[in-house]
């Protein structure tokens, strides 16, 4: 009996030990940043979207999962200045056309697999959620100490943002705007 309750200990002991193995890193929303550029014919606009929350997951040392939820009603536009059309483009931005802030106010990114591509670079696909559609997209994430950069391009059409699209509209011209954005996080935990 002393032998199976020391057999039984030393299982919840090693048990934990390889649930301790995996790390939540919480990500400082604060302090990460979320870039985006949006190009059409005659030029580009860029801007900024605060993150709500955010986790990165860690399992002996390597990356391992994570999920982030952007705040869509925070979505701005740097390259303009007030007076310049900033508030015009901001407001379209967040009207139905593109991404529906009202309704939508959110958009969210769960990882599903991690590859390990090299040192502290891994590919990812995840699942990303945008006016309620999900579809997977794929990336690059580098991990170095506190910090994760990552670069994605996302097609907005599979998310129903046509507007001004040459895919789904004749005759644009120069208002034609690129189907694909953007996305550029710089991520602090």
């Amino acid at each position: 009996m002393k032998n199976l309750k020391t057999v039984a200990i030393a299982l919840l002991v090693a048990f934990g030990t390889l649930n301790a193995s995996a790390q939540e890193k919480k990500v400082d929303v604060a302090k990460s940043k979320i870039n985006w550029v949006g190009k059409k014919v005659t030029g580009k606009h860029e801007g900024t979207i605060n993150l709500k929350d955010g986790v990165l997951i860690f399992k002996d040392g390597k990356l391992s999962g994570g999920n982030f939820t952007a705040d869509m009603t925070s979505i701005t536009v740097t390259d303009l200045k007030a007076g310049e059309g900033k508030e015009k483009l901001e407001g379209h931005l967040k009207a139905d056309d593109f991404f529906g802030t009202d309704k939508f106010a959110t958009a969210k990114l769960t990882f599903k697999t991690i590859g390990t591509k090299a040192k502290n670079v891994y590919t990812v696909t995840a699942d990303l959620t945008i006016k309620g559609i999900t579809k997977p997209v794929t990336f690059e994430i580098t991990v170095n100490k506190n910090n994760a950069v990552a670069a994605l391009k996302i097609d907005r059409t599979k998310y129903d943002i046509k507007y001004g699209s040459g895919s789904f509209f004749d005759g644009l011209g120069d208002k034609t705007i690129s189907d694909e954005f953007e996305l550029t996080a710089d991520l602090k935990f």
